[in-house]
């Protein structure tokens, strides 16, 4: 099939630090699923509509991303491009090209060095595995999702109940479809997933924070991951991309490795002679940072970063907002906690903004229309809810399936 030639050859790997695999499963007479890999984008699509239409979806979709998405952590440009997708996957169906009401999911990221954004619609899910801890960063789109913030189911009734495949959110049915859109900081380390719900919906979070963890090889970890969502039965299509972060510190600790003992101790000799200007470039630095936190149940701006220094703490408050953190994504909230670091007190300021924004747009949405997914019926029509989305300019993200 042609979506198979192009998930091939967008998989290639050639620097060991990603690797991707997608699998019919055992239940599925064919795959809709669609991945693209091509660094610094990765994506996973999950078709729906019966008959390979939602393999039409999504291959078209994946399709118009690749030509679309900006080359760099650009997040607007991003959400425009999944935008484009969207309009393509309605286009083909009002042309005949697959089946009117075929639809798909879709995740997107671009992550170079410490940058990363997110575009999402649907239920396939992004995580980041951070100081092996294993975070949902985006939202799924789904009928479950909604119950259980409801507090009318809980996660594990969620896996079992007859309405665990209706999205409320898709590409292909309403031209005014927005993505949610993520920007989060990241540090060498981490591992980014994407994956389709033929993966979340058949291994436990935990099942998968432990294999991320404990495996090396990003390609390796997607084969096996992809191995363990059949083994729990591989009811549904299965994608996943393993994305290692690997920035310029794995580089200059290398390097340093690699010099002789007499560089090491020049090195150490000429930090001395030049303590004092550095010192001055910290707290420079330091004085030009800022973050912001969950303090009382609201967000709060610090000048500084979350650090001490000889049991000096390196920030001071400079004020506390009105933003309450239950309104804000549970992602976002999560991250809050720990603290979430921007580039001075201009970039705080501009992230509380879109905050409010967030939770002024969330009041006035209305409450989207249930659209459901293959995974329920074969001929399925998706009806996508026309919920607004805001751009996150976060380090942590939000929740997605």
């Amino acid at each position: 099939m042609a979506s198979d030639r192009v998930q091939r050859i967008k998989s290639r790997r050639p620097n060991g630090t990603f690797g991707s695999r997608t699998d019919v499963g055992c239940v599925r007479d064919h795959n809709e699923d669609s991945l693209l890999v091509a660094p610094p984008l990765f994506a996973v699509a999950d078709g729906m509509g019966g008959h390979a239409a939602g393999e039409v979806a999504s291959e078209i979709a994946i399709t118009v991303l690749g030509e679309k998405a900006p080359h760099t952590p650009d997040a607007a440009a991003l959400g425009r491009a999944v935008e484009d997708a969207n309009r393509a996957v309605i286009l083909a169906a009002n042309e005949k090209r697959g089946r009117a009401g075929m639809g798909t999911t879709i995740t997107a990221a671009v992550l170079q060095k410490d940058r990363l954004v997110i575009a999402q619609v649907g239920d396939s899910r992004a995580y980041l595995l951070h100081q092996g801890r294993l975070q949902q960063l985006t939202r799924d789109h789904s009928l479950m999702a909604d119950m259980i913030e409801a507090g009318r189911l809980t996660p594990e009734e969620a896996r079992t109940h007859p309405n665990r495949s209706v999205i409320t959110r898709a590409l292909g049915s309403d031209p005014r479809m927005v993505p949610d859109l993520y920007e989060i900081t990241v540090e060498t380390g981490d591992r980014l997933l994407l994956c389709s719900d033929g993966l979340s919906s058949m291994v436990e979070d935990s099942a998968i924070e432990s294999t991320l963890a404990r495996t090396r090889d990003p390609q390796r970890c997607a084969s096996m991951l992809v191995n363990e969502a059949i083994a729990a039965g591989g009811y549904d299509n299965v994608t996943v991309v393993v994305v290692d972060v690997a920035g310029q510190i794995d580089k200059v600790t290398r390097r340093y490795k690699r010099r002789s003992r007499l560089f090491m101790s020049f090195v150490i000799l000429l930090l001395l002679a030049i303590l004092g200007a550095a010192g001055f470039g910290v707290y420079a630095y330091i004085d030009a940072s800022a973050y912001l936190i969950a303090e009382n149940g609201t967000v709060s701006i610090y000048r500084g970063v979350p650090d001490e220094l000889f049991g000096q703490p390196l920030s001071r408050l400079d004020h506390a907002t009105d933003i309450s953190v239950d309104d804000l994504q549970p992602g976002v909230a999560s991250r809050l906690q720990t603290g979430i670091r921007v580039d001075g007190l201009e970039a705080a300021n501009r992230l509380v903004d879109e905050y409010r924004a967030y939770i002024e747009q969330s009041a006035a949405s209305e409450t989207p229309e249930a659209n459901r997914d293959d995974a329920g019926t074969a001929n399925s029509s998706s009806s996508a809810a026309t919920s607004s989305s805001e751009e996150q300019n976060d380090r942590a993200g939000g929740d997605v399936s």
